[in-house]
């Protein structure tokens, strides 16, 4: 009898070192959505609420009026309604990829939670009202830090990262990008006018056709069509997930995408001041262009999708040493 309980004893760890290995191995193994959905606990929704609450509380007035009102009033954001649900989507699909048995509380979110505090105080004492939204990325990059650690964090990563696109761009930067683009733009909307044949001569960023004068504007820049197109490349890439290759050419075909959109919206400003009337012309360029040249773009860019999609076609391999093999018929 003794012999058995001190056989028991030497093999108990052995077993228990067996049982923890099973444990970890089950914890990595890849589940479903729904299954990871069912297996949160109860206190982390209570935790989730709390983080939402206080990130309300404290954020309120930047998104009140650094962010939603510009949204609604400037046409090159009025993407931003649709940032949140993109990447909260993103995220979803990616639950395949959770990292769930490795979440740890890392404190080192505390620090990164401050220094998204330290911007939002810098750009108060400056006046700095742009400074503010971008503190949001900061913040909600050291709660996932905090509350999951290193790997929540890097899974979490690209829907945080895709967050940049529901922040305007600071005033310089939108400067920057406006005035080559309209150089681009306008260059570019004179040779195809001229190819098809209208006597059209650019100088700066003003087009001549015969006596009807086009500008273009800061406003007709195509900075709207690119922030668009780019934020419709990034969600697809966060959703599908393709090939790096695919990745790099969908990220490089963004600025073609959208300036062949906008040299189509001068264009047809150009057709109509020509051959129907200016106001026309006028109308559609202040009333539609803004909005029909996204759908537009988008179809230019699907259809870039689907080219890229019959460049490559998958197909099953066989092994020629079967096919050859003795006895084979």
């Amino acid at each position: 009898m003794a012999a058995n309980k001190n056989n028991r004893r030497k093999a108990s760890p052995r077993q228990e070192g067996q049982a923890s290995t099973a444990a970890a191995a089950n914890a990595l193994q890849p589940v479903t959505p729904e299954q990871l959905v069912a297996r949160i606990e109860p206190q982390w929704y209570a935790i989730a609420a709390v983080i939402v609450l206080c990130f309300a509380w404290a954020y309120w007035p930047t998104i009140s009026v650094e962010l939603w009102d510009k949204w609604w009033a400037i046409q090159d954001y009025s993407h931003g309604f649709l940032v949140l649900p993109l990447a909260l989507y993103a995220l979803w699909v990616r639950l395949d990829k959770f990292p769930h048995g490795q979440i740890k509380w890392t404190w080192f979110g505390l620090v990164v939670i401050g220094i998204s505090l330290l911007i939002r105080i810098i750009g108060g004492l400056f006046f700095l009202g742009g400074v503010d939204g971008w503190s949001i990325l900061v913040w909600v990059a050291g709660v996932c830090l905090l509350c999951g650690g290193w790997r929540f964090f890097l899974w979490a990563l690209p829907g945080v990262a895709f967050l940049v696109f529901m922040i305007p761009l600071p005033y310089q930067v939108e400067g920057f990008l406006r005035r080559p683009l309209q150089t681009v733009a306008t260059n570019s909307s004179v040779w195809v006018l001229q190819c098809l044949g209208q006597p059209a001569i650019g100088r700066g960023h003003t087009i001549w056709l015969n006596e009807h004068e086009l500008e273009v504007a800061q406003a007709c820049s195509g900075l709207r069509i690119f922030v668009t197109i780019a934020v419709i490349a990034f969600a697809y890439v966060l959703i599908v997930r393709p090939k790096w290759w695919e990745t790099a050419a969908l990220v490089v075909s963004v600025f073609p995408v959208a300036l062949l959109s906008n040299i189509i919206r001068i264009v047809i400003t150009g057709f109509l001041h020509q051959f129907i009337s200016s106001e026309a012309a006028n109308r559609f360029t202040h009333d539609l262009a803004g909005w029909a040249m996204i759908p537009v773009a988008a179809v230019l860019y699907m259809s870039l999708l689907w080219y890229m999609s019959k460049l490559v076609k998958r197909v099953e391999l066989s092994d020629m040493r079967q096919m050859f093999r003795p006895g084979a018929a």
